[in-house]
């Protein structure tokens, strides 16, 4: 089974396990958002497998609330407030954000964290192929990814309150071994490719550190395009971002390059020149023009550690799936990817130990 934008995209009544109290929340931002008036109506947006994302719509104006979904949770994980800090930290800067209005970490509202901000009207595709864009679209869309993804990593963290936002060093090393422990905290099946890179990658970090913020889940489908231009208009979805190595989160998002539509949503085996679309050098040496890189060493190992990294976020949904937890209907179909994930990690290792 494979799926479609549409299953994805655009909103649906608000699931029976992510219901939310509306007069609870509506008497929550009267006191809380500027500007607001009701009455409030709300909906749930079909995107996101972690933390629930609704449409709060008001006769003069639409918000987004997101939250910690209910029931048992991973340490660290849904870290809603986090988003919210660097949302709101972000917001005079390069980096396309929206604008955001509070966080509530009571839970006696709504029972669990949320935070809400503007709700900005775009669009947001899941193929990277973006078959109904023009080849002059897609090619504006990449650039415009590239362009956002260089401007929040260039951007000086002490400078916009963020310097508590995460430790500045050895980012590889903690990454690798927090999702090593939430690989193993959600484990329903064992898949030796992972346990062979959980032993080979903490062994082999490249030497050199740099530290920006990072947004750590950087795709297509984490930002909204802007309906006419096609250029990225604000970047979604800040849940894993923290203080980190910023080749770490570029070589993450470029993962795109080297997984198979049919995998992971990427561009492996297209004719990418036919469709206006970079190719992975290409876009590295964007990217690099952009933040005054002269090139990036130790690519392969970076593809490896991001695609054992996705292989335990993916396993994390799967193991929300048999706790009953997981908040999208699609997520036990992402959350078998994990095992073709971790074969394709470990095989990028294969590569750097032939040469």
């Amino acid at each position: 089974m494979t799926t479609s934008s549409s299953d994805f995209s655009g909103i649906m009544d608000v699931q029976e396990k992510h219901q939310i109290d509306a007069n609870a929340l509506q008497a929550y931002m009267n006191g809380n958002v500027d500007g607001f008036e009701g009455p409030l109506e709300i909906s749930q947006f079909k995107g996101g497998q972690s933390n629930p994302s609704y449409m709060l719509s008001t006769p003069n104006k639409k918000y987004v609330l997101r939250r910690k979904p209910p029931g048992k949770l991973l340490p660290s994980a849904h870290a809603v407030d986090r988003e919210f800090k660097v949302i709101s930290g972000l917001a005079n800067t390069d980096v396309p954000v929206p604008k955001t209005y509070c966080l509530c970490e009571d839970p006696a509202v709504l029972g669990t964290m949320f935070y809400i901000m503007d709700f900005v009207d775009g669009v947001v595709e899941w193929d990277p192929a973006i078959p109904h864009f023009t080849n002059e679209q897609r090619a504006t869309t990449f650039d415009s990814m590239n362009a956002a993804m260089a401007a929040l990593h260039s951007v000086d963290y002490k400078a916009v309150g963020l310097d508590d936002f995460g430790k500045p060093t050895d980012y590889l090393a903690r990454q690798i071994n927090r999702w090593s422990k939430q690989y193993k905290a959600s484990e329903t099946e064992v898949i030796p490719e992972m346990d062979k890179l959980m032993a080979w990658l903490p062994d082999n970090i490249p030497a050199g550190d740099e530290t920006s913020i990072v947004h750590g889940d950087y795709r297509l489908d984490n930002t909204m395009l802007d309906k006419e231009s096609k250029k990225v208009i604000a970047i979604l979805d800040w849940e894993l971002s923290t203080l980190g190595h910023p080749i770490a989160d570029f070589s993450y998002h470029c993962m795109t390059w080297r997984l198979e539509p049919e995998l992971f949503r990427g561009l492996k085996g297209l004719d990418l020149p036919s469709l206006g679309i970079p190719t992975e050098e290409e876009y590295v040496a964007a990217y690099c023009k952009r933040t005054g890189h002269d090139t990036i060493d130790n690519w392969d190992f970076y593809m490896a550690y991001n695609m054992f990294r996705l292989a335990a976020i993916l396993q994390g949904i799967m193991g929300r799936v048999v706790d009953g937890t997981a908040s999208s209907p699609h997520a036990k179909e992402m959350g078998a990817r994990a095992k073709p994930l971790a074969v394709k990690g470990w095989e990028q290792v294969e590569m750097i130990l032939k040469k």
